[in-house]
């Protein structure tokens, strides 16, 4: 029985595979592998970061793997477990290599009513890549570390180019520290990567558009590039990190149901496109031949008419006609009422406009109204939690970009975005601050619901609306951050231009009528 031993090995483990962020919870079962990382941490082989709430702390591990390349969270037993569940989905659907340690008890006292005893293997289900059980009365370190090696290759999408979360369910038994701990460190375990497919030249004929959805910035820049080789009109929604160059047709949303719309006959699609309602429509179109460009052994297909998979696309130059046509198309929503409230949309124009470092949006409006503000500057990266397109965990997501990158950050979210993950705030005494600018865009709850069928009904503000009637600014400086509410455009453009130091929120008041098109 070696418990000690065993955190030791899950934290060398983590350093051998190039795991070098790790997020820890506080709690007694997990004990012996905290205290394995803070030895391998003093060694320098990886940085801990610590948070009291173990969803803000999934989160937070999520945009340092999003970031970094890869990230561990380890969590106690119990309901702290079930509190990962949000942050795995994420990592799932978005293709994040989360490692994610679950502390456990003995087998034995599952289902005894022991304390902080659940059902924790599987919990996650099929949300996970990989799974791997350890129990420290197993003497077995070799096992222990292959095991290791195995599963945060699966992590990592090694040999399968499906990346995505894994998780390390690990039993331990009373003492979880000793003195010393011994052991023989195994070389580090070389996996070769699947190899990928040659490009897939395409034929010239149908009118082709390139269409960039959620995108790491490697997927988002070759998008970029295809388009501009081929001469072809694309259409990048704003994480795609594609959203630039002479191609990019900034307010393409507004275009697709009009005339140039109907004379789309193909579409060669990067990364993971969800959006908005004229993109899905354009996907299921019988007459459109969808072309998906996929880094991974998943795609996306939502509308079931993918007809080609391929790993990466060529095209000869197509005439110039097509995309100045697009080009000449291209516009925005009307401006707003100057007097009035700073609407969604130009509350998202400002902070692309003066965004530099990261750019993090939440899910929800801000995302929908970046889609359409003007082509922002090509220096900023560009994140969202698209995989899900949850509300939950924006703030944890970006804290962990901006520690990743060590680049300031912007993050733009709404207000119930902002109440849902209120808890990222709060950054543990001795834990690096992050430069984190917050901007809020307050219309007083689910603005996106008046978008939907569902506005006109008299159940609208008690069930979807949900007015929070909170003065967020308020909140916010509770966490003693700086907090400013900016209703003044002048102001909101001198804010945004501003350098970044440390956490500060801005709350905007904006517009609830104003909504774009979705």
């Amino acid at each position: 029985m070696n418990s000690p031993l065993l955190g030791r090995v899950i934290a060398e483990a983590l350093v051998l595979a190039g795991v070098g962020e790790v997020v820890i919870c506080p709690g007694s079962r997990s004990a012996a592998i905290a205290v394995g990382l803070a030895q391998a941490a003093s060694d320098g082989g990886l940085r801990l970061h610590t948070r009291s709430d173990e969803r803000a702390g999934g989160f937070l591990a999520v945009g340092l793997a999003r970031s970094t390349g890869s990230a561990a969270i380890v969590v106690t037993s119990g309901t702290a477990v079930g509190n990962l569940m949000p942050a795995v989905m994420e990592a799932r659907h978005a293709g994040v290599p989360l490692v994610v340690i679950t502390a456990d008890r003995p087998a034995t006292l599952v289902g005894s009513g022991a304390n902080q005893t659940t059902e924790q293997v599987d919990i996650f289900g099929n949300h996970v890549v990989d799974d791997l059980r350890l129990a420290s009365t197993d003497a077995a370190p070799d096992a222990w570390f292959a095991g290791m090696a195995r599963v945060i290759h699966s992590a990592l999408g090694t040999r399968t180019r499906n990346p995505g979360p894994v998780h390390v369910n690990a039993a331990l038994t009373e003492p979880f520290l000793a003195d010393e701990v011994t052991f023989n460190r195994p070389a580090a375990l070389h996996v070769a990567a699947s190899e990928s497919a040659p490009a897939t030249a395409l034929t010239t004929g149908p009118q082709t558009v390139v269409l960039a959805g959620d995108a790491s910035l490697g997927v988002g820049m070759r998008a970029r590039e295809f388009a501009e080789q081929a001469r072809l009109p694309l259409f990048a929604e704003p994480s795609s990190n594609a959203r630039g160059g002479d191609c990019a047709i900034a307010g393409y949303r507004l275009l697709l149901d009009g005339d140039l719309g109907t004379q789309i006959g193909r579409v060669v699609c990067f990364g993971h496109p969800t959006l908005s309602r004229p993109v899905t429509r354009l996907l299921g179109r019988a007459d459109v031949e969808v072309v998906m460009v996929s880094d991974r052994s998943w795609w996306p297909d939502p509308a079931a008419n993918v007809s080609m998979v391929c790993d990466d696309v060529t095209l000869e130059p197509q005439p110039e006609a097509w995309l100045d046509a697009w080009r000449a198309a291209d516009r925005y929503l009307p401006a707003a009422n100057p007097d009035g409230l700073i609407t969604g949309v130009e509350l998202a124009a400002a902070v692309v406009a003066h965004a530099t470092g990261n750019l993090v949006l939440g899910s929800s409006n801000p995302v929908r109204d970046a889609d359409l503000a003007p082509i922002g500057p090509a220096d900023t990266v560009c994140w969202a939690n698209r995989g899900l397109s949850g509300i939950d965990g924006v703030i944890a997501t970006a804290t962990g970009i901006m520690l990743g990158t060590g680049e300031p950050t912007t993050v733009l979210l709404g207000d119930l975005g902002f109440l849902h993950d209120l808890g990222s705030l709060h950054i543990p005494a001795g834990q690096p601050v992050p430069d984190l600018r917050v901007v809020v865009a307050d219309d007083d709850g689910g603005g996106i619901f008046r978008t939907l069928e569902v506005a006109g009904s008299d159940w609208f503000e008690p069930l979807f609306a949900m007015p929070h009637g909170r003065d967020l600014g308020a909140i916010a400086s509770g966490f003693g951050w700086p907090t400013r509410p900016v209703t003044d455009r002048a102001e909101l453009a001198a804010r945004l231009s501003a350098p970044i130091n440390g956490i500060e929120v801005l709350v905007v008041p904006i517009d609830p009528e104003r909504a774009a098109v979705r």
